[in-house]
């Protein structure tokens, strides 16, 4: 297994092709506004070294019997899959953002069923080229992009009628040795801290779109892969010379739209090729994972109501009934996500392949509750912390020779608080419910592994509301039978 400091050394082998305000970034590693992301996902190699983690960041391969870490492991029980749940929230509390790793981790394990089940069909070998794919990665202990969103373009469109067929990643050529593939993906979390990607459909297909239907992994650097940076509210403030506006000051996370011109494939990193009526399943199966894997916000809540209830005490405001009562609900609901990532992992299964699912309908409804539970927490949050998380003036005014001294003296609460650090802990309630962190923390826990729509469409297949029924009219008398 990898350390941090072997984990920050093997990105700088990487000749990534990166975008970022117009300009090509030279040094990925240490440009200032990447490097905090990448400094969390290296807390997932740091924290596997450390005895009093290590049950829950680290597994047994059941390839090659090693230890390895647990993101890189496919799940065979279901006390991993509870140990998957607890480790996310573990880190998302000890890094207050998203760590960039779950998505490779659950695009793995959803290959690892998929492509047992396609291999059962039609007799292909894919099952045998992901195992020894997987083996690499995991003696390599490297870190995947899971890759599915496309652009889509017109959404009310199947991927061979869009305007503009790369709209949908797809083959434009086949080879004796591979294919060529064209096209795009969106919204991907840790792209450029990736040594691989692991590319997937985006939905259910039909035999009309099967040039779409394709499933591979490539070297993140392969010829002809860019990544153009996504922005992020308040990202420029990581340029600035002091640290206190960051609000996190150490942590963070990254997106960007990863483009695929013409990227040669060879046969051994294809997964899936051309087989529209597993595209479906492979969705599902890794949607259920990383809506498990929402447990993280959990953890990052934990951060904000750490942050929320010492800002009361700077405030002087925490003996407030009112006060109590707010950090009682947001705990409420934060625990409440914590419960149903919790529940799909200890009511999961064994699939014909030897991998462990989660109960899938749990998985939804713990990502339904992701949805909407820390938008009502980082609102109780700015309740208690008050208006001046959004009007404070800047560390460069606090440290001016000119007007520091009003700051320090008007911005003051608690006597024996410094002003500093009631301002720190003002900028990072603002870090994550305004700032770079609300990306992973807000907006992602709504969009992330699929928008709140997909969550109720798969609740509404998979509960049984014809037994429901069926017991109602038992326990009231209706005897007649309803067909």
């Amino acid at each position: 297994m990898k350390t941090a400091a072997e984990y920050e050394a093997s990105l700088r082998e990487l000749n990534l092709n990166v975008y970022q305000f117009g300009k090509k970034v030279e040094n990925v590693v240490d440009d200032p506004i990447i490097r905090p992301s990448m400094n969390a996902v290296a807390a997932t190699y740091d924290c596997a070294h450390k005895p009093e983690y290590e049950d829950l960041m680290t597994a047994t391969s059941h390839i090659t019997g090693k230890k390895i870490n647990r993101f890189t492991h496919i799940h065979q029980s279901t006390e991993d899959l509870v140990k998957k749940t607890k480790m996310c929230r573990l880190l998302g509390s000890l890094t207050g953002c998203c760590f960039q790793r779950c998505v490779g981790m659950d695009a793995m394990n959803a290959l690892s069923m998929t492509t047992f089940d396609i291999d059962a069909k039609y007799g292909t070998e894919y099952n045998k080229r992901f195992l020894a794919y997987l083996e690499f990665v995991q003696e390599n202990d490297l870190v995947c992009d899971g890759a599915m969103t496309d652009p889509k373009g017109d959404r009310g469109l199947p991927p061979h009628k869009q305007a503009d067929p790369d709209m949908f990643l797809h083959v434009v050529e086949e080879r004796e040795d591979g294919i060529v593939v064209r096209g795009a993906k969106a919204h991907q979390t840790g792209a450029v801290n990736s040594h691989e990607i692991i590319i997937m459909p985006t939905i259910s297909m039909r035999e009309e779109d099967k040039d779409y239907a394709i499933s591979f992994a490539l070297p993140s650097d392969a010829e002809g892969i860019t990544y153009i940076m996504g922005r992020q509210s308040c990202d420029t403030r990581k340029l600035e010379e002091g640290n206190i506006d960051r609000g996190n000051v150490l942590f963070g996370g990254h997106e960007a739209l990863v483009v695929f011109d013409d990227v040669f494939v060879p046969w051994d990193r294809i997964f899936m090729y051309k087989e529209w009526d597993f595209a479906g399943q492979l969705v599902e199966q890794f949607a259920s994972y990383h809506r498990q894997s929402y447990a993280c916000k959990a953890g990052v809540g934990d951060v904000l109501i750490g942050a929320t209830q010492t800002i009361a005490e700077f405030n002087g405001a925490q003996k407030a009934s009112h006060v109590k009562d707010k950090i009682i609900e947001m705990n409420h609901l934060n625990e409440t996500l914590f419960c149903g990532s919790v529940a799909c992992a200890a009511e999961g299964h064994k699939e014909k392949s030897g991998t462990y699912l989660v109960n899938t309908l749990l998985a939804n409804v713990c990502k339904q509750n992701v949805t909407r539970f820390p938008y009502e927490i980082s609102r109780l949050a700015q309740d208690i912390a008050g208006g001046l998380m959004v009007t404070l003036p800047s560390e460069d005014d606090y440290r001016s020779p000119e007007v520091g001294k009003w700051v320090k003296k008007y911005f003051k609460g608690n006597d024996e608080v410094d002003t500093e650090d009631r301002m720190r802990m003002l900028r990072l309630i603002e870090n994550l419910t305004l700032g770079t962190a609300a990306v992973g923390y807000l907006t992602e826990s709504m969009h992330g592994a699929g928008s709140p729509q997909a969550q109720r469409i798969m609740i509404s297949r998979q509960v049984n509301l014809k037994q429901k029924q069926k017991v109602a009219k038992r326990l009231c008398g209706i005897t007649k039978d309803d067909e």
